[in-house]
């Protein structure tokens, strides 16, 4: 007997061969600068890892020789025409001014539905052409001695970093960047503190974007070792991101929201929040002369301070307070205290809670962190290291201080009946803004919330 195929059944092959084909990819290793001796250990992970997870095959390699030695191949493989059959471009870690023929082109090309991925040093790259690094996200400005990260996982969700957790230990050399903007990235991997001084602020690490005309870029600033490269959890990270940019796996490109909020119960007990993480709206300066040291950085309220070699800082910021005035409340916020740091939380800005990194002492003292300042220290000893986050709910009625640090009650309805130094003035029992210290060393606070007491 003899069969037939008809057109459609050959149709539905030929789409389901399609659909099964592994993608077409460009890796981009070319250096006109500083090259990195792991660029061999990059290409062959990433090759590897396309062959054992048949989403992508590296079609080839654009090495350029090492200092563009071999421009003309820069210049041919990365060509409009070259890439016309190509699905994403990787640059593992690229470095200066390359000589792709049609820069603008090789950006639309991109944009217009296909990937980019960049890893470590290829934010490096494009100095002098600030479309490169708008599309990248940021540009790499500097990095201190390599270090051991503890990395917050902005989006568990996302096929980058679905097998880290919470956080993401890692050893590696940290960038710096200028010219990264939170509000046009989605967060992938972040630091709230400087790696080398722990200042707290935002430190990006890894984040993606999806691009105008349907493209996608994942960046990953991790990279600079062998070792980095060869490891699962780094190779995970940067398959995730490779399949996400092909399309391969579905995850979120779009702007991360770093704004404050609260939860539904404090909604309900009539709590509203002080700092709404996006912008210092409702707090000014307490003398309008001094430092501007305050900024907004990826949903914290950050103070700011430059520190010496000793550890020490060596300026004086400036304290903020808020517009609104209280009088009878309950405050909760976080803070994160810098090594050698102090500040503290101002009730109706004469009453402070001081915030201190005392963690070695162990022990509880008059100027030591949670102590009603120059007042009473803590009933028991609840600080956790400088660089953590901690919690704190503050209750104000009358002149009687309570204090909650860490889960833990450590002043129960203390008596303030005066200021307790570097106060606003002396008229305690009248309402009062919340004000935070910025004189004395760097701290960030986020999620300030209030409620007022009848």
């Amino acid at each position: 007997m003899k069969f037939v195929l008809s057109a459609a059944v050959f149709l539905s092959a030929a789409l389901g061969a399609a659909e099964v084909a592994p993608k077409r990819v460009l890796v981009v290793t070319a250096t006109k600068g500083f090259r990195h001796s792991s660029i061999a250990t990059a290409e062959n992970v990433i090759a590897t890892l396309g062959t054992t997870s048949g989403d992508y095959t590296v079609v080839d390699f654009v090495r350029g020789g090492a200092n563009g030695q071999d421009d003309a191949e820069v210049a041919q493989k990365l060509s409009l025409a070259n890439l016309a059959t190509i699905d994403a471009v990787i640059f593992a870690n690229t470095t200066g001014e390359l000589a792709i023929p049609d820069k603008d082109g090789f950006i639309k090309w991109v944009e217009n539905g296909h990937a980019f991925i960049g890893m470590h040093s290829s934010s490096d790259t494009f100095h002098g052409y600030p479309p490169y690094y708008e599309m990248l996200g940021g540009l790499f400005l500097t990095h201190g001695s390599q270090v051991t990260v503890n990395m917050g996982n902005q989006d568990p969700t996302h096929p980058a970093n679905a097998h880290l957790g919470d956080n993401w230990t890692m050893y590696d050399e940290i960038y710096e960047f200028k010219e990264f903007h939170r509000k046009r990235v989605h967060g992938l991997l972040t630091l709230d503190k400087h790696p080398q001084t722990h200042v707290p602020g935002d430190f990006p690490v890894a984040w993606a974007k999806d691009l105008k005309g349907g493209g996608r870029m994942f960046y990953t600033s991790l990279g600079h070792r062998e070792d980095v490269w060869t490891s699962e959890a780094y190779q995970k990270h940067i398959l995730g991101g490779i399949r996400w940019g092909l399309g391969l796996a579905a995850g979120s490109g779009k702007v991360t929201d770093t704004a404050n909020v609260l939860s539904a119960t404090e909604k309900k007990e009539g709590f509203r929040l002080l700092f709404d993480g996006l912008s210092m709206k409702g707090w000014k300066y307490r003398r309008e002369e001094g430092m501007k040291s305050w900024s907004v950085q990826n949903g914290m309220l950050c103070n700011v301070l430059k520190v010496g070699k000793d550890g020490n800082f060596t300026e004086h910021g400036t304290d903020i307070l808020t517009e609104e005035i209280f009088r009878d409340f309950v405050v909760r916020y976080e803070f994160q205290v810098a090594p050698k740091s102090n500040s503290g939380f101002y009730l109706r800005g004469r009453h402070e809670i001081q915030v201190f990194d005392d963690f070695a002492s162990g022990k509880p003292t008059a100027g030591g962190n949670g102590a009603i300042y120059d007042l009473k220290p803590v009933s028991l000893f609840a600080s956790r290291k400088a660089g953590q986050w901690q919690t704190a709910e503050a209750t104000l009625v009358g002149n009687k201080i309570s204090l909650i640090l860490n889960g833990m009650k450590v002043h129960d309805q203390v008596v303030s009946a005066k200021g307790t130094g570097g106060q606003l003035d002396d008229l305690v029992d009248q309402p009062g803004p919340i004000l935070l210290q910025g004189d004395h060393g760097a701290v960030a606070f986020r999620n300030i919330r209030i409620k007022s007491l009848k």
